[in-house]
């Protein structure tokens, strides 16, 4: 599925952090210098049932104003990957949620509600799976481990306004620098990244729980060392470092004791898997490299190495030139290999939609999709696949099913959004379309949207009522994050 890089709706939302204000203004003020026990912190500062209603809050945010990358084939390795080291994860209170930056910086980041973003330059400039895995599990860990939450509070004493006032625009600065830094100047807090930045102590106890999270889940513990000592060798001449290290500074005495903390652990070989080659070189070869040089690049990697990801690579890139018909072999080659891999019946899909082949693309589709019918590359793309075909109405019915256990996949509004319009259905159309703008937090044009939607609704009483609900729903869901 032709996957789409998220700019940004600009809904004018309020940032998270005015929920976090009332959070510091209730809270009791401890001593600064005294690590509190997680539970502790939960009650005193912030709760957990608090934490997913601001964590929603900031993704929402994010959405809409953060360069997000909507692949459901790249989200799928990733939810998959950071799931794996979930299971082994001590304190975790809440689904995590895993998402993509398009943004080639090295980096990655935690906040409220288990939501991680990864940014494309982590994997790109990984060289196992292990190494991106250990930086997922030192982001869980800060979560687990309430981090944020100790970070508030060890900052109550000398500004709590301006560490929640500011949480929001910082969180953005990392996902998009130019929006967040005019976030942070508009507010006025130009040591924000200070405020919220963690201590030692909690980078230290991320990097300890990570390695054993790491380990108990059968990577390589010494992935974190070996990535950590790579980013320090990279950037030891340059005089701004990658974000990651600005954001979790990165000591010889930090790697050192990494690798001493890995070598507490049996020593292991873990091969990477190859969704972790085709991932990266769906990122290098659709969103980190342009067009022209993502050929070039494919092109040699096939004559040197011929893997199956240089091979799938390629097939991208000519897929970005609008060249179906050389992406077709190096696919149909990989699929006679692998007749049930995601990554290659997703390409196939786009290359038929390329071709106008629809009935190809749903034929080739459906038996998967038979197995398993709400998986999110398959579902999306056989109802894509459908739209493109003008068989709306059985792509309504395989979205709306998948919506049932997925109501935060934008990707899956959209494509409603779409068949709707195709269908000529006004009414569920600005239904659809309400929904997209709420999950960017535009609350007020997702209620004029549902406003168009009540007007077409003639005498269905049963329709009116269900609209009149959900505006007062969305109505609600503002007021509370107002009021917490």
């Amino acid at each position: 599925m032709r996957s789409l890089v998220k700019k940004g709706i600009r809904a004018g939302l309020f940032f998270a952090a005015v929920s976090l204000s009332a959070v510091a203004q209730d809270s009791g003020f401890n001593d600064k210098n005294t690590l509190p026990e997680i539970g502790v912190v939960a009650s005193n500062v912030l709760s957990v049932d608090k934490e997913m209603i601001i964590g929603d809050a900031v993704m929402r945010q994010m959405r809409g104003q953060a360069p997000l990358i909507m692949d459901p084939v790249l989200d799928e390795y990733l939810q998959d990957l950071g799931n794996r080291l979930v299971v082994y994860a001590d304190n975790a209170k809440f689904p995590f949620s895993f998402f993509w930056v398009n943004n080639d910086a090295i980096n990655a980041f935690a906040f409220f509600g288990g939501h991680i973003g990864v940014h494309a330059g982590l994997i790109h400039y990984a060289d196992s799976e292990s190494e991106l895995a250990s930086v997922l599990a030192h982001e869980i860990s800060h979560v687990t481990q309430r981090h944020l939450a100790r970070s508030m509070q060890a900052q109550q004493r000398s500004a709590p306004l301006a560490l929640a006032s500011m949480l929001g625009g910082v969180l953005l600065a990392i996902a998009n620098p130019e929006a967040g830094m005019a976030a942070l100047a508009s507010s006025q807090a130009a040591n924000a990244q200070m405020q919220i930045d963690y201590t030692r102590s909690n980078e230290e106890e991320a990097d300890r729980i990570g390695i054993s999270m790491l380990a108990r889940s059968g990577f390589d513990p010494n992935g974190a060392a070996s990535f950590f000592a790579t980013l320090n060798e990279q950037y030891r001449l340059v005089s701004r470092p990658p974000a990651r290290l600005l954001s979790h500074p990165l000591t010889e005495s930090r790697v050192a004791d990494a690798r001493a903390r890995a070598a507490g652990y049996p020593p292991v070989k873990v091969a990477s898997s190859l969704a972790f080659h085709l991932a990266k070189a769906r990122i290098m070869s659709r969103y980190t490299f342009d067009a022209d040089y993502s050929v070039k690049y494919y092109e040699q990697a096939v004559k040197k190495h011929n893997t199956p990801a240089a091979q799938y690579g390629l097939a991208l890139a000519y897929l970005r030139k609008q060249q179906p018909a050389k992406a077709r072999p190096l696919i149909d080659a990989l699929l006679a290999q692998q007749g049930e891999n995601l990554f290659y019946l997703d390409a196939a899909t786009d290359i038929s939609l390329a071709e106008q082949k629809y009935d190809e693309a749903i034929d080739r589709l459906a038996p998967h999709l038979a197995h398993t019918p709400r998986n999110q590359v398959l579902a999306l793309n056989q109802a894509n696949a459908m739209i493109e075909a003008g068989r709306t109405q059985p792509a309504i019915k395989i979205l709306k099913d998948f919506i049932l256990v997925n109501k935060n996949y934008e990707i899956a509004y959209q494509l409603l959004t779409t068949a709707y319009q195709k269908a000529q259905d006004r009414q569920d159309m600005h239904q659809a379309k309400a929904e997209v703008l709420a999950l960017n937090g535009a609350y007020q044009r997702a209620i004029d949207e549902l406003q168009f939607a009540y007007k077409y609704t003639g005498d269905n009483h049963l329709q009116k009522q269900r609209i009149r609900a959900r505006i007062k729903q969305l109505r609600e869901e503002e007021e509370r994050l107002k009021r917490l």
